[in-house]
């Protein structure tokens, strides 16, 4: 999830390359993006920032995955910083400022996906490992080390298929997702629409909304109105965005409609759901892991690992979760996360 689809996770903003406002230790956009000499730290030296593109409820499992990695790893530091305000500007000021305070290791949500490389090429000039979390910059390049996220297209077709299961395999589906601008509420939508398509023409896509996310009260105001002009021909409602399956679990419970819900993570309201058979089914993605794993990497390539294959994707995991695995899932997601753990040190990542 896409939190800025989420959410989106609000509005994509311009973004001002961080190059434009770093001072000391950064060269021209035509030079390499990999500094040379770049130090090699210990364990200790290592300072990692996780920042996303600004406060939502996607990344709170962060707070506590950082805190848990400081720990573990034996790393410096390891801060948690949400301050940017989904302006990708302000996002690049955050950024430098916490290296000037001495960071060194940096894992970004990054606010606009479209011009999030220039940030990452600017921190790789200045000798940083950079990781980019829970969102993929948009396009073929990747210009971070690495990119640990959700496959979002994947995950909104499990979602679609599990609507699609729960409609008993026809009838009219609705997909809410986030700002429609942003290349991951694209990859939602196919995903959603394949899963439609192989039914041959027995469900029906009946509406998509997009520019739902930007925070609950305009999730809710959204599904109020959907259900007000047609809440009598939906089947199913499929969300690929965290606040519009928050509102349309809740709107579809209190209208008593016999509507189908797919929602997406983990909000108590959700689980509630799902407990009380509300919610059919939710999609989870896996934010903890993604900071975990994440900031595990960093460590490694500060201490002088590199990329076997720099800028890779990585799927950080998606799991379809029903009433019957309601307390099992977590198991699930941290076996995930340890796998992909195991994966850097095996395939990701080359260690003299």
């Amino acid at each position: 999830m896409n939190p800025r689809s989420l959410i989106r996770l609000g509005g994509l903003a311009a973004a001002l390359v961080l190059a434009a406002t770093a001072t000391a230790g950064c060269t021209r956009k035509s030079d390499d993006t990999t500094a040379a000499g770049a130090p090699t730290r210990t364990p200790d030296q290592v300072k990692i920032a996780l920042v996303p593109g600004g406060a939502h409820p996607y990344f709170q499992p962060w707070k506590d995955a950082a805190a848990k990695a400081k720990s573990e790893l034996g790393v410096g530091d390891v801060t948690f910083n949400e301050t940017s305000d989904w302006d990708q500007t302000k996002q690049n000021d955050v950024l430098k400022s916490l290296a000037a305070q001495g960071y060194n290791a940096f894992g970004v949500f990054g606010v606009s996906p479209e011009n999030i490389n220039a940030t990452f090429e600017d921190l790789k000039r200045q000798g940083f490992p950079v990781a980019s979390l829970a969102s993929c910059p948009a396009g073929e390049s990747d210009k971070a080390d690495f990119c640990l996220s959700t496959d979002v297209q994947l995950a909104a077709y499990k979602a679609a298929q599990a609507a699609i299961e729960a409609m008993g395999g026809q009838g009219d589906l609705v997909h809410l997702t986030g700002n429609k601008v942003d290349s991951n509420t694209q990859r939602r939508i196919a995903g959603v629409q394949k899963a439609v398509d192989e039914t041959g023409g027995k469900v029906k896509l009946l509406q998509t909304v997009t520019d739902v996310d930007k925070d609950l009260q305009t999730a809710q105001k959204a599904v109020a109105d959907l259900l007000a002009a047609k809440g009598d021909q939906i089947q199913g409602i499929v969300n690929t965005a965290y606040n519009p399956a928050v509102a349309a679990a809740e709107g579809v419970e209190r209208a008593k409609l016999p509507i189908k819900v797919v929602a997406i993570d983990d909000d108590k309201t959700i689980l509630a759901g799902l407990r009380n058979g509300s919610v059919a089914a939710t999609v989870l993605q896996n934010p903890a892991g993604q900071a975990s794993v994440g900031s595990y990497a960093l460590m490694k390539l500060a201490g002088g690992c590199t990329m076997a294959q720099p800028g890779v994707i990585i799927d950080s995991g998606s799991f379809v979760v029903t009433k019957d695995d309601i307390d099992t899932y977590d198991a699930d997601r941290q076996a995930k996360t340890d796998e992909l753990k195991k994966a850097f040190d095996s395939r990701y990542l080359s260690c003299k």
